[in-house]
This record gives C-alpha cells, structure tokens and sequence, in this order.
C-alpha cells in the first residue's frame, strides 16, 4: 500500500503533507506508517517510516520534532536536533529552508501554517489542553517574530477526532465554559446522561479565526472512526490495545 499524503488548498505552494498510517512497514497494534518514537514499536520500522513520510511530503528536508506535552510552548527551529534532546514544546516555528516541521498525532489536532510571502512556517499539536492553553495564539505569535503577518498566514487543520467520535462528560464541558461561555456551541448532547460529544476541529478553527488569520482550511477527517487510514489513542484504549501508533504532519520551505 502507498503512503497516503492529504493536502490542504490553504497551503498550495508550500511544501506539506498530512499522513496517516498507510504505507508504512510497522506490523502489529502499530501496523502502517507509525513514526512515534513514543510507542514501542521497532526503532529501524519508525526511522523507516519517517523516511518515507518526508518524501512524500517535504522530499530533501531534514526532520524537526519536539517532545510534545499539551502545553502551549513554542521554539524557533533552526537547525535539526537529536531525538534524544528534543525541546519539550507543541508548536514549533521557522524562516529557514530545508528543516520539516513534523507534529505527531494521534486524535489530536495537527496545525500547519505558513506565511509564504514573509517564507515563515510552523507547526502546531493541539489536543484539547493545548487549544484551551493558547498554542494557537503562540504559535501565529512567533510566526510573527520572525516576519509573518497574521493577515497573510494561512492555516490547516488536519485529521483529528470529530464530535461524533469525542464524547465527554460535564466537567470537561464546564471546564470550557468557565473560560468562554460561547465554548458551548462546541458542545453537542452524548447519547447518555451527563455526556457530551465535543468537537475539536471546530474549536481549533475558531481560535485560529480570532487570531486574525488570513486564510483557514479544516480537512475534516475523523481519526477515531477510520482504523484503515489513521492512529488512534482513543480508539486503541476502547479496543484495549496495549499501544497505538502516530501520524505525522509535515511543512517544510523550499
């Protein structure tokens, strides 16, 4: 099976991907293009499946991650560093050539963005925490650090778990709506009592719409219900699977 490599219109002319987990060499729980370092799967099938995910998205680059901790932290990237000494952040920035950009994901949001005409880019993981943290309204500030205009950055939001797949219950709804009563129109009724089904991808958008932003794209892929074409944390807990696996999002300047 080929590596599958979804695009955003928003980012046409930049160099991006988002990748699932097909055609990758993993085998087991974390069978596909699983590029967690995270999980326990064998390192020479990740470093292979890395390899294959920069070519289909960013041929030539040179691979940059961070150690992804739910927080709204940004770097300036630079130049690669080791695996072992990632920087612990959930977006990352930069204005040079040839470095990818990657977020790991699992259900979570990955954002990629980019003002072309300033040659800034960067990269966001939001998960719930994050989103609600302020790594959207990081991420677009050091973007502006290094030259971007808010006005002239467009941003996509790639596979994530939808509302039909997200139930939560009250404490989580409340925790949203004690920082912005409008937070509820996130918030549609669960099919039980106190549950609610909560909706990421819409939430991620708004936050990225009062940045100012220029131009914003939702792929509206949902992780949770397409086993066949991405990882997923929730759904492998729900199976009881002792490990998942993890996509990655990839943005790199020419």
């Amino acid at each position: 099976m080929s590596v599958e490599i979804l695009r955003a219109h928003a980012l046409d002319g930049v160099a991006h991907g988002f990748l699932g987990r097909c055609g990758g060499v993993s085998e087991g729980v974390c069978a596909g293009l699983n590029v967690g370092l995270g999980s326990g799967d064998d390192r020479e099938a990740i470093a292979e499946n890395r390899r294959r995910a920069l070519d289909a998205a960013t041929p030539g680059a040179r691979l940059v991650t961070v150690h992804q901790i739910h927080s709204p932290d940004v770097v300036i990237a630079d130049a690669p560093w080791p695996d072992d000494a990632r920087p612990r952040a959930d977006a990352m920035v930069a204005d040079r050539p040839g470095l990818a950009l990657g977020i790991l994901t699992a259900d979570c949001a990955p954002i990629l963005l980019a003002d072309a005409q300033a040659g800034v880019i960067g990269a966001a993981h939001a998960g719930w925490k994050g989103a609600l943290g302020g790594v959207v309204e990081s991420v677009v500030a050091a973007m502006e650090r290094l030259g971007a205009d808010r006005s002239r950055i467009a941003a996509a939001v790639g596979p994530c778990i939808a509302r039909k797949s997200y139930e939560v219950d009250e404490a989580f709804l409340r925790r949203f709506a004690e920082a912005d009563p409008a937070n509820e129109r996130f918030f549609a009724a669960g099919g039980r009592e106190g549950r609610h089904q909560f909706d990421l991808e819409a939430y991620v958008v708004s936050r990225l719409a009062a940045a100012g932003l220029g131009r914003i794209e939702a792929l509206g892929e949902d992780t949770y219900s397409r086993a066949d074409r991405f990882f997923s944390f929730r759904r492998a807990t729900h199976r009881a699977e002792p490990d998942y696996g993890r996509q990655v999002s990839l943005i790199a300047l020419s």
